[in-house]
């Protein structure tokens, strides 16, 4: 078996149908900005009303490989949380 090592970032999902789907939420947006992500863990669901109505909430963990390098690293969680709030690299280069 290889030497690995894994980074873990903590992300929340939400999801007006149910905590499996803020689940599938969160799992598809972290993909979206990290590489060789590998597993996740639920650290907390809770559920909040949002103009009425329920919102599920699941706190997760996410976990991918890191690539030789730390600045690869750094890099990707960057990238996760530009994505997270919206923003691209090209977005950020304009500023």
């Amino acid at each position: 078996m290889g030497q690995n090592v894994f980074k873990g970032i903590e992300i929340v999902g939400t999801s007006s149908e149910s905590f499996s789907h803020a689940i599938e939420v969160a799992v598809e947006r972290a993909r979206q900005s990290l590489r060789d992500l590998s597993w996740f863990v639920v650290a907390e669901q809770r559920g909040g009303l949002q103009q009425g109505r329920l919102e599920y909430q699941v706190t997760l963990r996410v976990y991918f490989k890191l690539e030789s390098g730390e600045s690869a690293a750094e890099e990707a969680v960057d990238d996760l949380r530009n994505a997270l709030n919206g923003r691209t690299k090209e977005k950020r280069k304009r500023r």
